[in-house]
Protein backbone atom coordinates (compact mmCIF):
# COMPACT_ATOMS: atom_id res chain seq x y z
CA UNK A 1 0.00 0.00 0.00
CA UNK A 2 1.59 3.49 -1.24
CA UNK A 3 2.13 5.64 2.10
CA UNK A 4 1.31 9.62 2.23
CA UNK A 5 3.20 11.37 5.19
CA UNK A 6 1.91 14.48 6.77
CA UNK A 7 3.72 17.54 4.82
CA UNK A 8 3.60 21.23 6.18
CA UNK A 9 3.48 23.32 3.62
CA UNK A 10 3.07 27.30 3.10
CA UNK A 11 0.53 28.33 -0.11
CA UNK A 12 2.35 29.62 -3.24
CA UNK A 13 1.64 32.76 -4.44
CA UNK A 14 -0.40 31.02 -7.18
CA UNK A 15 -2.78 30.20 -5.46
CA UNK A 16 -4.15 32.75 -3.31
CA UNK A 17 -7.19 31.88 -2.17
CA UNK A 18 -9.80 33.99 -4.37
CA UNK A 19 -12.73 33.60 -1.64
CA UNK A 20 -16.68 34.09 -3.46
CA UNK A 21 -18.76 37.45 -2.21
CA UNK A 22 -20.49 37.09 1.25
CA UNK A 23 -23.95 38.01 -0.88
CA UNK A 24 -23.40 35.88 -3.29
CA UNK A 25 -22.94 33.07 -0.88
CA UNK A 26 -25.51 33.49 0.80
CA UNK A 27 -28.08 33.82 -2.19
CA UNK A 28 -27.15 30.62 -3.26
CA UNK A 29 -27.60 28.97 0.00
CA UNK A 30 -31.55 30.60 0.69
CA UNK A 31 -32.38 29.69 -3.00
CA UNK A 32 -31.32 26.00 -2.31
CA UNK A 33 -32.42 25.55 0.71
CA UNK A 34 -35.73 27.21 0.06
CA UNK A 35 -36.00 24.65 -2.68
CA UNK A 36 -34.50 21.69 -0.35
CA UNK A 37 -31.74 21.35 -2.82
CA UNK A 38 -28.02 21.23 -2.65
CA UNK A 39 -25.00 22.25 -4.45
CA UNK A 40 -21.20 20.90 -4.42
CA UNK A 41 -20.63 24.77 -5.31
CA UNK A 42 -22.24 26.50 -1.70
CA UNK A 43 -21.42 23.32 0.29
CA UNK A 44 -17.48 23.43 -0.40
CA UNK A 45 -17.63 27.33 -0.56
CA UNK A 46 -15.71 27.00 -4.00
CA UNK A 47 -13.56 29.61 -4.90
CA UNK A 48 -14.78 29.22 -8.05
CA UNK A 49 -18.48 29.72 -7.67
CA UNK A 50 -19.01 33.00 -8.71
CA UNK A 51 -17.47 32.86 -12.13
CA UNK A 52 -19.32 29.91 -12.35
CA UNK A 53 -22.46 31.15 -11.64
CA UNK A 54 -22.42 34.32 -13.65
CA UNK A 55 -21.30 31.81 -16.77
CA UNK A 56 -24.75 30.43 -16.01
CA UNK A 57 -23.29 26.54 -14.67
CA UNK A 58 -24.01 25.26 -11.41
CA UNK A 59 -23.51 21.71 -9.90
CA UNK A 60 -26.49 20.45 -7.92
CA UNK A 61 -26.29 17.32 -5.93
CA UNK A 62 -29.02 15.01 -5.29
CA UNK A 63 -29.69 12.28 -3.28
CA UNK A 64 -28.92 13.93 -0.22
CA UNK A 65 -25.65 16.02 1.45
CA UNK A 66 -24.66 11.83 3.52
CA UNK A 67 -22.22 10.00 1.34
CA UNK A 68 -21.57 6.32 2.31
CA UNK A 69 -18.00 6.22 1.59
CA UNK A 70 -15.10 7.60 3.49
CA UNK A 71 -12.76 9.30 0.57
CA UNK A 72 -9.40 10.47 1.84
CA UNK A 73 -9.79 14.00 0.15
CA UNK A 74 -13.61 14.77 0.43
CA UNK A 75 -15.49 17.43 2.98
CA UNK A 76 -18.48 15.66 2.70
CA UNK A 77 -19.97 14.22 5.60
CA UNK A 78 -20.27 10.29 5.91
CA UNK A 79 -22.90 8.53 7.58
CA UNK A 80 -26.45 7.31 6.85
CA UNK A 81 -28.30 9.02 4.05
CA UNK A 82 -31.64 9.73 4.67
CA UNK A 83 -34.76 8.44 2.29
CA UNK A 84 -34.42 9.09 -1.87
CA UNK A 85 -36.98 12.22 -2.51
CA UNK A 86 -39.06 11.47 -5.66
CA UNK A 87 -39.84 14.80 -6.24
CA UNK A 88 -36.06 16.48 -6.13
CA UNK A 89 -35.56 15.58 -9.91
CA UNK A 90 -38.56 18.07 -10.68
CA UNK A 91 -37.36 20.87 -7.75
CA UNK A 92 -33.92 20.50 -9.02
CA UNK A 93 -34.90 21.61 -12.77
CA UNK A 94 -37.33 24.02 -12.07
CA UNK A 95 -34.54 26.09 -9.63
CA UNK A 96 -32.51 25.56 -12.97
CA UNK A 97 -35.07 27.03 -15.32
CA UNK A 98 -35.38 29.97 -12.72
CA UNK A 99 -31.74 30.62 -12.67
CA UNK A 100 -31.78 30.50 -16.27
CA UNK A 101 -28.74 27.99 -16.91
CA UNK A 102 -27.14 26.81 -19.49
CA UNK A 103 -25.22 23.89 -18.58
CA UNK A 104 -26.15 21.87 -15.53
CA UNK A 105 -23.94 19.58 -13.67
CA UNK A 106 -25.69 16.80 -11.23
CA UNK A 107 -24.00 15.42 -8.93
CA UNK A 108 -24.40 12.91 -5.53
CA UNK A 109 -22.68 11.47 -2.48
CA UNK A 110 -22.42 7.68 -3.48
CA UNK A 111 -25.44 6.28 -2.42
CA UNK A 112 -23.94 2.22 -1.43
CA UNK A 113 -27.03 1.68 0.46
CA UNK A 114 -29.58 1.59 -2.29
CA UNK A 115 -29.74 -1.18 -4.63
CA UNK A 116 -29.77 1.06 -8.02
CA UNK A 117 -26.84 3.00 -6.58
CA UNK A 118 -28.97 5.91 -6.66
CA UNK A 119 -29.17 5.70 -10.97
CA UNK A 120 -32.67 5.61 -10.98
CA UNK A 121 -32.26 9.60 -9.48
CA UNK A 122 -29.63 10.27 -12.06
CA UNK A 123 -32.03 9.47 -14.83
CA UNK A 124 -35.51 10.81 -13.36
CA UNK A 125 -33.27 14.22 -12.77
CA UNK A 126 -31.75 14.11 -16.54
CA UNK A 127 -35.33 13.23 -18.42
CA UNK A 128 -36.74 16.05 -15.77
CA UNK A 129 -34.46 18.66 -16.96
CA UNK A 130 -34.57 17.69 -20.26
CA UNK A 131 -38.10 18.06 -20.09
CA UNK A 132 -38.18 21.93 -18.39
CA UNK A 133 -35.15 23.26 -20.16
CA UNK A 134 -34.74 21.46 -23.65
CA UNK A 135 -32.23 23.38 -24.90
CA UNK A 136 -29.60 23.20 -21.90
CA UNK A 137 -26.64 20.34 -21.31
CA UNK A 138 -27.12 18.28 -18.97
CA UNK A 139 -23.99 16.66 -17.51
CA UNK A 140 -24.17 14.58 -14.73
CA UNK A 141 -21.04 13.75 -12.68
CA UNK A 142 -21.55 10.06 -11.04
CA UNK A 143 -20.01 7.56 -8.30
CA UNK A 144 -19.02 4.47 -9.96
CA UNK A 145 -22.35 2.34 -9.58
CA UNK A 146 -19.68 -0.32 -8.51
CA UNK A 147 -19.79 -0.99 -12.64
CA UNK A 148 -22.81 -2.23 -12.67
CA UNK A 149 -24.04 -2.43 -16.20
CA UNK A 150 -27.57 -2.27 -15.72
CA UNK A 151 -27.07 0.99 -13.20
CA UNK A 152 -24.69 2.67 -16.32
CA UNK A 153 -27.73 1.65 -18.70
CA UNK A 154 -30.32 3.95 -16.33
CA UNK A 155 -28.51 7.04 -16.79
CA UNK A 156 -27.30 6.53 -20.61
CA UNK A 157 -30.51 5.65 -21.68
CA UNK A 158 -31.92 9.29 -20.00
CA UNK A 159 -29.00 11.09 -22.54
CA UNK A 160 -27.17 12.70 -20.71
CA UNK A 161 -25.15 15.17 -22.84
CA UNK A 162 -22.11 14.68 -20.89
CA UNK A 163 -21.27 11.74 -18.67
CA UNK A 164 -18.21 12.75 -16.37
CA UNK A 165 -17.13 9.96 -13.58
CA UNK A 166 -13.76 10.77 -12.25
CA UNK A 167 -10.71 8.68 -11.46
CA UNK A 168 -9.18 11.41 -9.15
CA UNK A 169 -5.98 10.33 -8.76
CA UNK A 170 -3.48 7.61 -10.20
CA UNK A 171 -3.64 4.07 -9.82
CA UNK A 172 -0.88 3.36 -6.71
CA UNK A 173 -2.96 5.92 -4.90
CA UNK A 174 -6.05 4.89 -4.98
CA UNK A 175 -6.34 2.58 -1.57
CA UNK A 176 -5.91 5.99 0.11
CA UNK A 177 -7.24 8.03 -1.54
CA UNK A 178 -10.64 6.40 -2.51
CA UNK A 179 -10.47 3.22 -0.33
CA UNK A 180 -13.94 2.42 -1.57
CA UNK A 181 -13.43 2.54 -5.15
CA UNK A 182 -10.87 1.05 -7.48
CA UNK A 183 -9.04 2.42 -10.17
CA UNK A 184 -10.17 -0.24 -13.00
CA UNK A 185 -13.58 -0.04 -11.79
CA UNK A 186 -13.72 3.52 -12.48
CA UNK A 187 -12.21 3.09 -16.46
CA UNK A 188 -14.81 0.42 -16.64
CA UNK A 189 -17.62 2.81 -16.20
CA UNK A 190 -16.30 5.15 -18.20
CA UNK A 191 -15.59 2.57 -20.88
CA UNK A 192 -18.99 1.06 -20.71
CA UNK A 193 -20.66 4.22 -21.00
CA UNK A 194 -19.28 5.03 -24.69
CA UNK A 195 -20.26 1.17 -25.72
CA UNK A 196 -23.46 1.84 -25.07
CA UNK A 197 -24.10 5.01 -26.90
CA UNK A 198 -21.01 6.38 -28.05
CA UNK A 199 -22.44 9.75 -28.79
CA UNK A 200 -22.29 10.80 -24.99
CA UNK A 201 -19.02 12.71 -24.35
CA UNK A 202 -17.46 11.15 -21.37
CA UNK A 203 -15.40 13.12 -19.06
CA UNK A 204 -13.17 12.26 -15.82
CA UNK A 205 -10.60 14.38 -13.59
CA UNK A 206 -7.82 14.19 -11.67
CA UNK A 207 -6.01 15.92 -8.58
CA UNK A 208 -2.56 16.57 -8.56
CA UNK A 209 -0.49 16.98 -5.00
CA UNK A 210 -1.01 13.39 -2.91
CA UNK A 211 2.34 12.41 -3.85
CA UNK A 212 1.82 10.95 -7.58
CA UNK A 213 4.71 11.07 -9.81
CA UNK A 214 4.92 12.41 -13.69
CA UNK A 215 5.13 9.41 -15.32
CA UNK A 216 1.91 8.16 -12.98
CA UNK A 217 -0.13 11.37 -14.40
CA UNK A 218 0.85 10.26 -18.10
CA UNK A 219 0.18 6.93 -17.80
CA UNK A 220 -3.37 7.99 -16.16
CA UNK A 221 -4.02 10.20 -18.99
CA UNK A 222 -3.25 7.70 -21.38
CA UNK A 223 -5.68 4.53 -19.67
CA UNK A 224 -8.13 7.38 -19.46
CA UNK A 225 -7.80 8.31 -23.25
CA UNK A 226 -7.73 4.08 -24.03
CA UNK A 227 -11.10 3.92 -22.45
CA UNK A 228 -12.28 6.94 -24.80
CA UNK A 229 -12.85 9.67 -22.35
CA UNK A 230 -13.53 13.07 -24.29
CA UNK A 231 -12.83 15.44 -21.63
CA UNK A 232 -10.26 15.66 -18.74
CA UNK A 233 -9.83 18.12 -16.09
CA UNK A 234 -6.53 18.44 -13.81
CA UNK A 235 -6.68 20.17 -10.52
CA UNK A 236 -4.53 20.67 -7.79
CA UNK A 237 -5.41 19.13 -4.31
CA UNK A 238 -6.21 21.59 -1.39
CA UNK A 239 -6.68 19.62 1.61
CA UNK A 240 -10.55 20.67 3.55
CA UNK A 241 -9.56 20.18 7.15
CA UNK A 242 -6.82 18.61 9.16
CA UNK A 243 -8.17 15.12 9.17
CA UNK A 244 -7.88 14.86 5.16
CA UNK A 245 -4.77 13.75 3.41
CA UNK A 246 -2.12 16.15 3.45
CA UNK A 247 -0.70 18.41 0.43
CA UNK A 248 2.25 16.61 -1.32
CA UNK A 249 3.44 19.28 -3.37
CA UNK A 250 1.58 22.19 -4.47
CA UNK A 251 2.31 21.83 -8.83
CA UNK A 252 3.48 24.85 -10.48
CA UNK A 253 1.25 26.30 -13.24
CA UNK A 254 3.45 25.75 -15.63
CA UNK A 255 3.66 22.13 -15.01
CA UNK A 256 -0.38 22.18 -15.84
CA UNK A 257 0.22 23.77 -18.98
CA UNK A 258 2.23 20.84 -19.45
CA UNK A 259 -0.27 18.14 -18.48
CA UNK A 260 -2.61 20.12 -20.63
CA UNK A 261 -0.54 20.18 -24.05
CA UNK A 262 0.33 16.74 -23.63
CA UNK A 263 -3.62 15.85 -23.52
CA UNK A 264 -4.36 17.93 -26.00
CA UNK A 265 -1.63 16.00 -27.92
CA UNK A 266 -3.61 12.41 -26.83
CA UNK A 267 -6.60 13.14 -28.44
CA UNK A 268 -8.56 14.42 -25.69
CA UNK A 269 -11.34 16.90 -27.18
CA UNK A 270 -11.01 19.22 -24.28
CA UNK A 271 -8.20 19.14 -21.92
CA UNK A 272 -8.62 21.93 -18.40
CA UNK A 273 -5.63 21.99 -16.41
CA UNK A 274 -4.51 24.27 -13.64
CA UNK A 275 -4.54 24.94 -10.20
CA UNK A 276 -7.93 25.60 -9.36
CA UNK A 277 -10.08 23.77 -12.12
CA UNK A 278 -12.07 21.45 -10.72
CA UNK A 279 -14.45 18.71 -12.20
CA UNK A 280 -17.13 20.94 -12.97
CA UNK A 281 -14.97 24.53 -13.02
CA UNK A 282 -15.92 26.45 -16.32
CA UNK A 283 -17.84 23.18 -17.73
CA UNK A 284 -19.73 25.79 -20.26
CA UNK A 285 -16.30 25.84 -21.93
CA UNK A 286 -16.82 22.54 -23.07
CA UNK A 287 -20.55 22.31 -23.37
CA UNK A 288 -20.52 25.10 -26.20
CA UNK A 289 -18.79 22.53 -28.10
CA UNK A 290 -21.21 19.64 -27.68
CA UNK A 291 -24.11 22.66 -28.37
CA UNK A 292 -22.22 23.38 -31.59
CA UNK A 293 -22.30 19.90 -32.73
CA UNK A 294 -26.07 19.15 -31.58
CA UNK A 295 -27.29 22.58 -33.45
CA UNK A 296 -25.53 21.01 -36.76
CA UNK A 297 -27.21 17.73 -36.34
CA UNK A 298 -30.48 19.73 -35.73
CA UNK A 299 -29.56 21.39 -39.23
CA UNK A 300 -28.95 18.86 -41.29
CA UNK A 301 -32.33 17.25 -40.01
CA UNK A 302 -34.52 20.27 -41.04
CA UNK A 303 -32.03 20.88 -44.36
Amino acid sequence: MAKIEMVNRRLPEWLTIRLPKPDTIQQVEQMMRTARLHTVCESARCPNLPECWSKGSATFMILGDVCTRHCGFCAIKTGKPLAVDAEEPQRLAEIAKQMGLKHIVVTSVARDDLSDEGSGQFADTIRALHATIPYAIVEVLTPDFKAKTWCIQRVVDAQPEIFNHNIETVERLQTIVRPQARYDRSLAVLRKVKELNPAIYTKSGMMLGLGETHDEIIQTMRDLRNAGVDALTIGQYLRPTQRHLPVQEYVHPDQFKEYQQIGEEMGFLFVASGPFIRSSYNAIEFSRRVMAERLAKVGAVDS
